[in-house]
């Protein structure tokens, strides 16, 4: 769509006068540079020409335009930010530049195209001037009053976007650190390939004792003295978990055995189960299925919040129609609910059994050890995709969408501790460090209190009791309260755009402990029994009806709760409270049915084998799937229309590039940093 012909006139007639007989007299007022000066007159000049040169047709024709359906959304003038600048003239280059402007409600921007040598200070006078000088016929001519009631704009801000990428020092040293720690494990890959070729390359007997056939022997690649790996005593079984003494030798075998990616990617795509003590076999398929809803939420979240040019339609269907439930709604987020039930029953299955290993005694080193353990699972690709987010973010020339981006990843340089130690979910930030890791603070806060919880139920049942209903209820009034004190909605989309919801009830413990708590129950439900508690078929018949109303109704209230409180609601901080706890509820009672033989054609799917070598990635897939969205986000031209075939096309191809680069994340640096050393 071109300028009308109004809009070209003033255009021109706004850049004319600028370089009249007053243009001196004015610039000198405003400020403008002579440079800034010099190269803007240089470009008007040429588009008076008959035949402008390519530079000024390309710089004109990069200016945002208004486009259609202004009323399902589409406010913004994005122009061509690749177009902008590409345009070189002899003494300087097309600058994109964003203006950010109000007109009644509707808040907007606009891509216009300026020499590089106006500063933005400089090009939101000449858009002011412009403004003052001429009304209603300026650069940035206003909505008609057709479309938007007030024509007066207000101008909020100016941004220019830089010609060339600036990383700074942090940007820096986090892609160094990513560096480093790509290639340790391809480095261990590379020495090991190489010994194992030297090895069969060798075909003397003799060669059984030589010490390139020892330093194989410790991480299970050969025998040793004619004994198998599986011939081990239990004692060095029990070993094999930890890291041996370095000695120079064994420090070397201990580096190939954890790093190279011939050990860490035994089993990865495995689809027989491996899961110690059997069992839970139908926890895979929850698992992937969580995280596929979780991934298409945010497909849909980050172009709503971004680049969507029809917002007001979308946000029409998807609060029409529960059927909308598997796109960006409220009950999207009851997926993070059934990981936080997951977490909560292995963390008490893990603790519980390494109590039994350790003649029941709860000690501060098993503690430590256990704590240890989850630190070790999710900090290392967490601080690589902290990392990797940061540097990319500085290296990645976006469109005219990437600034908020930007703003998404700003705070990175200022919060990145939080990440570090875990508590990112605890900040006052509204602009989290790579925001979706907030759920691995939770995590871990959650996992901190299972030894706790574990102690009072060792020491006493009844204590265990009082502490785990106090906890709960405290969780649930936490959620009420909240809720009713700040009007908080309970569905979404209109909490996308709450700030308080986010920062006060969405990421914290205290208002999402309720699910982690029952998988605390349901681990130690499933780990110490001795009977099942299903015995007749009309026990599960009825415990199948009231899972599935249960889950109907949870997902159900929240559209008719979807209007934003005005004023304090108790039935909004009812099922606020209690959502979230019964979401998990259901899912606990699907995972006790389907492990005592009740789960029918239900568990046969959630334990299919296809679901292993995706659950084995699945941490990747949560990690790393966000940047796929953002930079894809970031780099369109233009923005993005919401329809069910795009979006559903759009999510299909995050999550196939997601499941890709996951399987090398899991295999390069998730298990590698693990640090388990094992003679298998």
């Amino acid at each position: 769509m071109y300028f009308s012909p109004e809009m070209a006139l003033g255009f021109l007639v706004f850049f004319l006068f600028l370089g009249s007989s007053l243009e001196l007299e004015t610039t000198q007022a405003f400020n403008v540079p002579k440079k800034c000066e010099e190269d803007t007159n240089a470009f008007l000049w040429e588009l008076k020409q008959e035949r402008p040169q390519e530079y000024a047709v390309r710089m004109y024709d990069a200016f945002g335009k208004m486009g259609s359906d202004v009323e399902g959304g589409n406010v913004n003038q994005p122009g061509s930010r690749q177009q902008c600048q590409s345009a070189h003239g002899s003494t300087f280059s097309g600058q994109y530049c964003q203006v950010f402007l109000q007109q009644e409600t509707v808040h907007y921007f606009v891509g216009i195209c300026l020499p590089d040598s106006c500063r933005e200070e400089d090009v939101e006078m000449l858009v002011l001037y412009g403004r003052l000088q001429f009304g209603q016929t300026s650069l940035i001519p206003p909505f008609p009053s057709i479309l938007v009631n007030q024509s007066t704009q207000a101008l909020m801000m100016t941004h220019c976007l830089s010609n060339s990428v600036s990383p700074d020092a942090l940007d820096v040293t986090c892609l160094f650190v990513c560096c480093i720690m790509v290639m340790i494990p391809l480095a261990a890959t590379l020495f090991t390939a190489i010994i194992r070729w030297q090895r069969n390359r060798e075909v003397s007997p003799s060669l059984e004792s030589s010490p390139i056939n020892t330093s194989l022997n410790l991480y299970g690649t050969l025998k040793s003295n004619g004994s198998s790996g599986s011939e081990r005593t239990s004692d060095e079984k029990d070993s094999t978990s930890h890291t041996p003494l370095c000695f120079p030798r064994s420090c070397v075998n201990w580096c190939l055995q954890v790093f190279s990616l011939q050990n860490t990617s035994q089993g990865v795509l495995s689809t027989s189960s491996s899961i110690p003590g059997g069992g839970y076999s139908c926890l895979n398929g929850i698992r992937v299925l969580s995280l596929l809803w979780i991934m298409c939420g945010h497909s849909t979240q980050f172009s709503v919040m971004y680049n969507l040019d029809n917002k007001k339609n979308w946000e029409k269907a998807v609060k029409s129609s529960p059927l909308y439930v598997i796109a960006f709604a409220g009950p999207v987020f009851l997926a993070v609910d059934s990981f936080l039930l997951l977490g909560g029953l292995l963390s008490a299955r893990s603790l519980l059994n390494s109590i039994n290993r350790a003649d029941g005694t709860l000690s501060i080193s098993l503690v430590a050890s256990y704590l240890l353990n989850r630190i070790k699972r999710i900090q290392p690709l967490h601080l690589f995709i902290l990392c990797l987010t940061t540097g990319l973010t500085s290296l990645v020339r976006g469109g005219p969408y990437w600034f908020q981006i930007m703003e998404t990843m700003a705070d990175c340089k200022t919060y990145w501790w939080g990440n570090v130690l875990l508590i990112i979910n605890l900040l006052t930030s509204s602009q989290p460090c790579i925001p979706w890791a907030w759920y691995l603070s939770l995590d871990f806060q959650c996992y901190a209190t299972t030894p706790l919880l574990l102690y009072f139920y060792k020491l006493n049942r009844g204590v265990f009791v009082a502490v785990a209903g106090g906890l709960m209820l405290m969780t649930i009034a936490s959620g009420a309260i909240t809720t009713a004190l700040l009007q908080l909605p309970v569905f979404q989309p209109s909490s996308v755009f709450h700030l308080n919801y986010g920062l006060h009830y969405y990421v914290k413990p205290y208002t999402r402990y309720g699910p982690f708590l029952i998988g605390i129950l349901t681990g130690i439900y499933l780990t110490t029994k001795k009977d099942q508690v299903l015995k007749k078929k009309w026990q599960a018949a009825l415990g199948w009806f009231c899972c599935l109303s249960v889950m109907a109704v949870v997902v159900g209230l929240a559209y008719v709760l979807q209007e934003e409180p005005t004023s304090l609601s108790l039935p909004h901080a009812l099922y606020q409270g209690l959502h979230r706890p019964l979401w998990a509820l259901a899912v606990t009672w699907i995972i006790v049915a389907c492990e005592e033989g009740y789960g029918g054609f239900i568990k046969s799917f959630l334990s299919l084998g296809f679901w292993l070598p995706l659950s084995n990635i699945s941490f990747a897939c949560y990690l790393s799937h966000p940047i796929f969205i953002i930079i894809y986000i970031g780099l369109q031209e233009t923005p993005i229309h919401y329809t069910d075939l795009n979006f559903m096309y759009m999510f299909l191809g995050h999550v196939v590039l997601t499941l890709a680069v996951s399987y090398v994340l899991t295999v390069l640096i998730e298990k590698p940093f693990l640090l388990k050393y094992s003679r298998t």
